[in-house]
């Protein structure tokens, strides 16, 4: 079965990408229920099981929503960010902004008339019931998925670079097309492979959102409580096992290039600017900097600027010179 998006010329005009740390941490939930996680994400779940062994998280009024045996959730939990950046407590508020009728509608659409205890206790009371869920999932946030957003959040912007690129060279048609298999775009119409067979308008735009710590499929949120969305697995999360999992280099790298620039080298597997390494590596940005001027210079690493940060990640070179090492 399929779903079917129609994207009008202003639609297409306004797409845009989004980063989103509620997206990471919803999604990261629904990884750690899964008995087979998604094999990119598998890493991070061995650290963050690892993490609440040692103290759980109470999510009584969160868990049962985002983790059931229904084929969805209610997707009000997760608000399209309203610019590309977005903090947690940008998409918290948002989140908390959800109108009564809103949720109650959801709640039904998801889990019908008879309402599970978690569900039935929001609809009666929305405003204190999205409170405490907020509260919940902020806790998540910052155990779970704090530790690692500035890899993440690297990662993600690298993947929309690389998107925007597409979309400069090539339209819309190669942007789709490299986006993922379950895509298809043709005369207007983007075709996504999905459990369901449905229509649906991107009203105002499509919001494009790379998610790092999410199932290797395409999930697509309709025009509910804010844009259409649509949530696809982004380029190059394998990678950020590395970083999870603390591996350091091996000696046979290390021989080759010094331990200071096997260690950057090895790092910059995942994306990452130079304060975000100098942080993981316990030295100085200036030693950093110094360091990746000299893998720059050999092609081994190279950088990409959004905004005001510069992101440096690991060559497909410098992967090979890693590999031979190892």
């Amino acid at each position: 079965m399929a779903l079917s998006i129609e994207i009008s010329t202003t639609d297409l005009a306004g797409t845009r990408f989004a980063v989103s740390p509620l997206a990471e941490t919803i999604s990261g939930l629904q990884q750690l229920a899964r008995s087979e996680p998604a094999p990119r994400v598998r890493g991070w779940v061995r650290w963050a099981r690892g993490e609440l062994a040692r103290g759980p998280l109470r999510l009584a009024a969160t868990w049962p929503l985002v983790v059931s045996d229904r084929p969805s959730w209610p997707q009000f939990l997760l608000p399209a960010p309203a610019t590309t950046r977005t903090s947690i407590d940008d998409d918290l508020d948002a989140l908390r902004q959800t109108t009564p009728q809103q949720v109650v509608a959801s709640l039904h659409r998801v889990f019908g008339n008879d309402l599970p205890p978690a569900a039935r206790e929001l609809a009666d009371a929305p405003a204190a019931g999205l409170a405490l869920v907020a509260t919940e999932l902020r806790a998540a946030h910052d155990r779970l998925v704090l530790p690692h957003w500035p890899r993440i959040r690297a990662t993600l912007e690298t993947d929309i670079a690389h998107r925007a690129a597409q979309l400069t060279s090539g339209g819309a048609t190669r942007l789709f097309a490299d986006l993922h298999r379950d895509l298809d775009w043709s005369d207007g119409r983007l075709t996504v492979l999905t459990d369901r067979r449905d229509a649906a308008a991107a009203t105002g735009g499509l919001v494009l959102l790379p998610v790092a710590l999410g199932p290797d499929r395409v999930i697509v949120k309709r025009n509910t409580t804010t844009w259409t969305t649509l949530r696809y697995p982004c380029h190059g999360i394998a990678r950020l096992d590395t970083v999870v999992d603390r591996t350091p280099a091996s000696d046979g790298t290390v021989r080759l290039v010094g331990r200071s620039k096997a260690a950057l080298l090895h790092a910059l597997t995942a994306p990452a600017t130079t304060t975000d390494l100098a942080t993981e590596l316990g030295t100085t940005p200036s030693a950093v900097a110094q360091h990746l001027a000299v893998l720059r210079a050999n092609g081994l690493v190279g950088r990409q600027r959004h905004g005001r940060r510069v992101i440096y990640s690991t060559t497909t070179l410098g992967r090979a010179l890693l590999d031979a090492g190892a």
